[in-house]
């Protein structure tokens, strides 16, 4: 398949799952917390990322470039993810106190105490509040990283003709 188009659908699914999300939190009225706009970021990157390959049409080392750089930020976004979930899956009595919204942290702590905060989770990132096959939206955004990063290894590391 060309690379081209590959660039083009990782393009239209990260476009895809930031219009699920915005549908849940603004139809189904489920609220993100701060590891789900961590996620959500993740996956404008990734698209923005894949559109500027899409035009950019690089070959040889730019397509390992871009490649590579798509497969970090699912790396990244899977970390996240990874977190997340295991924040759900924790027992009650060991799930970390509500904390404040992304957007007061960010306007009282500073950026680096900010991303300490996030990353430890809160008592509102361990409540799942939707799933769909057993999975929460954390899990299934898991799942699509995943599904990114080995997308954006094989574009990095394979043979194109000469």
């Amino acid at each position: 398949m060309n690379h081209r188009i590959i660039y083009l659908i990782g393009f239209i699914g990260c476009t895809i799952l930031m219009a699920t999300a915005l549908y849940f939190q603004y139809v189904m009225e489920l609220e993100p917390c701060p590891l789900c706009i961590v996620q959500r970021i993740s996956f404008v990157l990734i698209g923005a990322l894949c559109l500027v390959a899409f035009f950019h049409n690089p070959d040889g080392w730019g397509n390992k470039v871009y490649g590579i750089a798509g497969a970090i930020l699912a790396a990244a976004g899977a970390a996240v993810a990874a977190r997340h979930v295991w924040l759900q899956n924790l027992p009650p009595e060991l799930v970390p106190e509500c904390g404040p919204g992304l957007d007061y942290m960010l306007r009282v702590f500073p950026l680096g105490q900010v991303f300490e905060m996030v990353f430890k989770g809160s008592g509102e990132c361990a409540e799942v509040a939707w799933q769909f096959m057993g999975l929460s939206i954390p899990g299934w955004t898991l799942v699509a990283y995943v599904v990114i990063a080995v997308i954006a290894l094989y574009q990095a590391f394979r043979r194109y003709p000469q």
